[in-house]
C-alpha cells in the first residue's frame, strides 16, 4: 500500500520557508541589495565614448568660425555702404577728352618701310565734376594707323580743379622708323584713292580723383580718339584735321 504521507507526484514541493520565501532576518535599514544597479545609458555612453570630448571642442571651434566670418561679412557690409553713400553724395565722373587739332608735316612713306613726320595733336581735357578735382600722371600718347603704332611721346601731368577745361598739346616725330609692310600698303592705298588717311589717337594716363579728405586710389584711364582724317596726297606734303573737333572715348 502506497505511504499517505509522499507527496503527489506533478504537484509543486510545499514552502518549507516560513514568511512566504521571504528571509525571516531582512538586512538593516541602509544597507544595499545584494545585486550590483545598472547605469544609465547616457552614462554609459559618456564613459566609454572617447570622442565626446573631441564633438565638443569641434563644436566650439565651428562656432567661433562662424562669429568671425559673421563679423566679416558685417565690416563688408558697412564699407560697401559708406561707399555707396559717398558715391551718391560725389557723384564722380569720368573726364572728357576732344581733339581740336591734329596737323602733319613732312610727311614721307618709302616702299622701304620707313615713314618720318611730325606731328602736333592738341586736345582739350574736361573735368565735368561739381565735387571732385582730377590729377593726371605718367601720360604716354601715341599716333597709330588702325592697330599699328607710328609714334610715340609723352605729356607732363597736369591737374585740374573741377568743372575746369585744360589745353593739352602731345608732339610726335618720327625720323626713318620702321612699319609692318600692310601699314605702307594701307596708307598709299588711301592716298591713291581721295588722299585722305585714318588716323588714330591714343593716351594712357594714371587718374586720381579728389575730394577734400576723399581721395581715391591712381586708375589707369584709356583715351581714344579716332577716325583723324588727314588729307596728305603725296609724300613729303602736309596735311590738317578735316572736319570738325573730335570727342574721345575715355574709359577706366
Amino acid at each position: 500500500m502506497a505511504d499517505p504521507n509522499r507527496p503527489v507526484t506533478g504537484y509543486p514541493a510545499p514552502n518549507t520557508q516560513p514568511n512566504g520565501g521571504y528571509s525571516a532576518n531582512p538586512p538593516p535599514p541602509g544597507t544595499g541589495y545584494p545585486y550590483i544597479a545598472t547605469q544609465p545609458s547616457n552614462a554609459y555612453y559618456y564613459q566609454t565614448n572617447p570622442y565626446h570630448h573631441a564633438d565638443a571642442d569641434s563644436l566650439r571651434r565651428a562656432t567661433c568660425l562662424r562669429r568671425i566670418f559673421a563679423f566679416i561679412i558685417g565690416l563688408i557690409i558697412i564699407f560697401g555702404t559708406i561707399t555707396f553713400i559717398v558715391w551718391l553724395v560725389l557723384r564722380p565722373e569720368l573726364p572728357d577728352f576732344r581733339v581740336d587739332s591734329f596737323a602733319l608735316s613732312n610727311f614721307t612713306l618709302a616702299n622701304s618701310s620707313l615713314i618720318s613726320f611730325t606731328s602736333e595733336v592738341r586736345l582739350t581735357a574736361r573735368n565735368p565734376n561739381k565735387k571732385m578735382s582730377l590729377k593726371y600722371d605718367h601720360i604716354d600718347a601715341g599716333i597709330y594707323y588702325k592697330s599699328h603704332s607710328l609714334a610715340g611721346t609723352t605729356v607732363p601731368p597736369f591737374a585740374q580743379a573741377t568743372k575746369t577745361e585744360t589745353p593739352l598739346t602731345a608732339n610726335f616725330a618720327a625720323a626713318g622708323s620702321f612699319v609692318d609692310r600692310t601699314v605702307v600698303e594701307g596708307i598709299n592705298g588711301d592716298r591713291s584713292r581721295n588722299g585722305d588717311v585714318n588716323f588714330n589717337f591714343r593716351m594712357l594716363s594714371t587718374v586720381k580723383f579728389e575730394a577734400k579728405a576723399w581721395r581715391t586710389r591712381r586708375r589707369y584711364l584709356k583715351v581714344f580718339c579716332g577716325n583723324l582724317i588727314v588729307r596728305i596726297p603725296s609724300n613729303g606734303s602736309s596735311g590738317a584735321l578735316t572736319g570738325n573737333p573730335k570727342q574721345c572715348d575715355v574709359g577706366i
